[in-house]
């Protein structure tokens, strides 16, 4: 009789053990989870009449399918890659005219690979 209120006895403090941690662990998840309250007289900040401006040392691909640096016309991709050094053909940026058609911007990437460049990153506006 007494093996039997042993072993019972075993049981019940490692599933009260159990049990406990569960509840540590939602109630972790729910407090990490929550953020406290933005103030309600407060107002945010609007950008939208910002005048966007590129990166430095970035190509602007117009609507039109014009190039550019830093304000000054670029004839074409080759051309613009012949001037770079080494260290800048490994990553060249590009900020494409939301109006630029897909079709000529995968011709600019492609015609820029082909010129040299290891690698052509878009640059976009991020928004919230």
């Amino acid at each position: 009789m007494q093996l039997r209120m042993l072993a019972q006895t075993q049981k019940e403090p490692t599933i009260a053990l159990i049990n406990i941690v569960f509840l540590m662990l939602i109630f972790f998840m729910i407090a990490g989870t929550l953020a406290p309250p933005i103030e309600k007289d407060l107002t945010l900040v609007t950008t939208a009449d910002l005048e966007g401006r590129e990166p430095p040392d970035t190509l602007v691909a117009h609507a039109d399918g014009r190039l550019s640096l830093r304000g000054q016309p670029v004839a074409d991709a080759t051309s613009y890659i012949v001037g770079l050094s080494p260290e800048a053909r490994e990553v060249v940026k590009i900020v494409p005219d939301q109006a630029l058609s897909a079709r000529e911007l995968v011709q600019l990437g492609n015609a820029l690979r082909a010129a040299g460049a290891q690698r052509v990153v878009l640059i976009t506006e991020r928004a919230l």
